[in-house]
């Protein structure tokens, strides 16, 4: 098993194939004398050389793979009215491209095609993206309308182990953010010293509680990684919860966060604003594309 440090540096050789040192450092946040031994090291375990990474390196890394995806995509997506009247807000375009295309495409160039789609508001419209991507498969969650988002994670509860599980209506502007291999179980968010969005709170380097509005903090976006162990919990708590009284009306990411939080360590990978947007409002889409403002 490799040291998350290890795991690290390695992700970047098979990404880069052969970097200088000062390159490793800068792209890992590791100072150049600690990658210099932990790329001594993986040169010593036959993992990589000097010219990349090696075959014995890849399987190294193939216990990290992320194995498939499942985005949820039930909602109706009431802020952006009166766009999404008619089109769920994951199918909407800005500037010509579907949302949930940056995100499709993100998962591809990653090299992960078992891609699962929790559709419910006007799902049928969801087929149109089989034209551009054949490998995906629809989850029908018929309770989108009366319940939570917690939900749409029920219907696809077998599938949330080695998977990212991503909200459909983010605009990811880089693809790095999605990546083929992932360490342990973690949320994306960006550091903030203040936000009044909602915010992961952590502590000892793992999330302790999940709030609106905080300082100090990580401003939360909807893309999570769960390995084999967490996600197979996870299905089945998610499942418990949905069955008791209210359990519907939760939010599914508080399941792990607050209802069984002593079962979970969850990280968060620090990312910025520069790769990742929530268009949450329809003024927030006519900031995007401006062509909105004479839509309607």
């Amino acid at each position: 098993m490799l040291t998350k440090k290890q795991f690290d540096v390695l992700v970047q050789i098979e990404k880069r194939g052969f970097a200088a040192l000062e390159e490793l450092s800068q792209s890992v946040g590791m100072s150049f004398s600690v990658v210099k031994k932990i790329y001594k090291q993986l040169l010593e375990y036959g993992f990589c050389s000097e010219n990349g990474i090696c075959e014995s390196g890849r399987c190294a890394l193939e216990p990290y793979r992320v194995q498939r995806a499942v985005i949820l995509a039930a909602g109706f997506g009431s802020r952006l009215m009166p766009i999404t009247l008619n089109t769920p807000k994951p199918l909407v375009r800005i500037k010509g491209v579907r949302i949930i295309d940056t995100l499709l495409d993100a998962l591809l160039s990653a090299g992960i095609e078992e891609i699962y789609i929790v559709r419910g508001y006007l799902g049928e419209q969801f087929d149109q993206l089989l034209c551009r991507y054949p490998c995906i498969n629809f989850i029908e969650n018929p309770l989108y309308n009366e319940s939570n988002n917690i939900t749409s994670a029920f219907c696809a509860k077998d599938f949330l182990h080695n998977a990212y599980i991503c909200d459909a209506d983010l605009w990811i502007k880089n693809a790095d953010i999605i990546s083929k291999y992932q360490y342990s179980t973690n949320y994306i968010g960006v550091p903030v010293e203040q936000t009044d969005d909602w915010c992961l709170l952590t502590q000892n380097g793992y999330i302790s509680k999940m709030v609106i509005g905080g300082r100090n903090c990580y401003q939360m976006f909807g893309i999570s990684y769960w390995n084999e162990a967490d996600g197979t919990r996870l299905g089945k708590h998610i499942e418990e919860i949905c069955h008791l009284p209210g359990g519907k009306e939760k939010y599914w990411d508080q399941v792990a966060i607050e209802n069984f939080k002593k079962d979970y360590k969850i990280g968060v990978r620090s990312c910025s604003f520069d790769d990742i947007v929530e268009i949450d409002t329809f003024r927030e889409l006519c900031i995007f594309d401006p062509a909105y403002n004479v839509s309607v």
